[in-house]
């Protein structure tokens, strides 16, 4: 039998007994935690797909011709060619439906486990990508908008969390930037499916592309069908039998105990990743590249470019993450984007001026492609995989689905807040917008310089002995370590 209800730790300190197996790098624990990871390739692929096809002219012609009558006026402001509730509700209406799965995840993901929710959020992905192919009014289209974010609540929970149990303490960082990494992999393909049926698509190509994550989402929900549940899940479920097969299947045997959290951070790291302006670059930078000149197509291809930059960063947080630290990388992409924000801010006021009716010069439109890509990459190296891995770091096993659910709702809040406003304020404020992100830049900067310790290397167990060492979290946590 699976075993009864733990009501302590007893059961578990025996299943996690041998340190020295579980520091080892086994092919199961790759192969197991490539599954996992992949849950990044569809949330990847949405952000990148939404932004591309709202620049396709048919899909502008059935949903929203009046976007195309804008851009046939001379004299439209820039800034505002795209300024619509209804366009940005095709974007947004994907963060409410994440937000509210992801408030409910956390029981979801304790009764059914990590791998249950990634099959659920893997379904209900591919009903949403139906729709939206087959969508023949707006309202058809905001329905799937919103299974796709219901789905994707559930995976961007479960992932980093499964990646978390299952990755070696010596591997953890490494293996856990691969859902980012898979995130970056999916940006890119949509942007290049984007590209393609633009080019060949016709009139059916933004159906395509819309419909290519369903793909994506059932290679995942697959996979995830053929992976275990994590040993911490099963134990935490009473399936004391299962959780030590679980363990011989990926290591053999080890130990992963897990530490006190700071909520705190486990909640602002997510909030704050989406105040680095990223998510507005990845969803509207085929937008903003065509509102400056680039043409549809440049537009498109501006898109691929920032997908690569992306996925190249992402691999040097990858190599980078377990030597250098999870706080210089925070610190030095602060620096950059900040730098690269204020310079944006400049150059559209130079070019096209407060009115945004000046067009915009060839040399100024590269200089934009440069400054965004290399706000991308200083996020794809330090926000986007340590949004992920470190409140996953920091959650006990007690409170990790439930907690990690809390983290990813404020991060769909935050990102629905901004996604529905951006063009709106982009409109409003023109080139101020950039400095906006700015100044919320050098906050989480220095959020990050006073507030978050290293946990690069620390054994999850010795994680409360961290807290106790900082200079303002050890009021809070002495003495409230788990008794392991």
């Amino acid at each position: 039998m699976g075993g009864g209800v733990l009501t302590n730790h007893a059961d578990a300190a025996n299943i996690f007994s041998d340190s020295d197996n579980a520091s080892k790098l086994t092919p199961s624990v790759v192969i197991i935690c490539i599954v996992a990871a992949s849950a990044g390739l569809i949330f990847g692929y949405d952000v990148g797909v939404s932004g591309g096809v709202t620049t396709m002219a048919p899909f502008l012609e059935k949903f929203f011709p009046f976007v195309l009558q804008r851009m046939a006026d001379a004299k439209q402001s820039q800034y505002c060619l795209f300024d619509s509730q209804t366009l940005t509700a095709f974007t947004s209406s994907f963060y409410i439906a994440g937000l509210v799965s992801s408030l409910i995840a956390g029981a979801v993901n304790t009764t059914t486990g990590r791998r249950g929710s990634l099959i659920i959020g893997g379904v209900v992905f591919m009903l949403g990508t139906a729709l939206n192919a087959f969508a023949f009014n707006l309202w058809m289209l905001i329905a799937g908008r919103l299974l796709l974010g219901f789905g994707v609540g559930f995976t961007n929970q479960a992932a980093p969390v499964y990646l978390s149990e299952m990755a070696p303490p010596k591997w953890r960082g490494t293996l856990s930037t691969g859902f980012q990494l898979f995130l970056t992999l999916g940006v890119i393909l949509a942007c290049i499916i984007n590209f393609a049926v633009a080019k060949h698509g016709g009139d059916y190509g933004w159906r395509i592309a819309l419909g290519g994550g369903g793909v994506l989402a059932l290679i995942m929900t697959i996979g995830a069908l053929l992976i275990p549940d994590t040993p911490s899940s099963l134990i935490q479920r009473g399936k004391v039998d299962a959780a030590r097969r679980s363990l011989l299947t990926v290591r053999g045997r080890g130990t992963d105990s897990e530490a006190e959290p700071h909520l705190v951070l486990a909640i602002a790291i997510p909030s704050f990743q989406q105040l680095t302006g990223i998510s507005v670059i990845a969803f509207y930078g085929p937008v903003l590249f065509r509102s400056i000149g680039f043409g549809s197509d440049g537009a498109l291809i501006g898109a691929i470019i920032l997908g690569a930059v992306n996925i190249i960063s992402t691999l040097v947080s990858t190599y980078a993450v377990d030597r250098l630290g999870r706080r210089i990388l925070f610190l030095q992409a602060g620096i950059q984007i900040f730098i690269c924000q204020i310079a944006l801010a400049i150059l559209l006021f130079t070019e096209i001026g407060t009115e945004g009716t000046r067009p915009f010069s060839k040399n100024g439109a590269v200089v934009v492609l440069v400054l965004t890509c290399s706000i991308t990459a200083a996020f794809a190296w330090s926000w986007g995989p340590l949004t992920w891995l470190i409140p996953s770091e920091i959650l006990p096993m007690e409170v990790r689905p439930a907690g990690q659910g809390i983290c990813i709702a404020f991060n769909f809040v935050v990102t629905f807040i901004l996604s529905q406003s951006f063009l709106a304020v982009l409109c409003h404020l023109k080139f101020g917008v950039f400095l906006f992100y700015a100044a919320w830049v050098t906050i989480m900067t220095i959020f990050v310089a006073l507030l978050v310790p290293e946990t690069k290397g620390i054994p999850l167990p010795s994680m409360d002995h961290l807290w106790q060492k900082h200079w303002l979290w050890r009021r809070y946590v002495q003495g409230t370590a788990f008794d392991r």
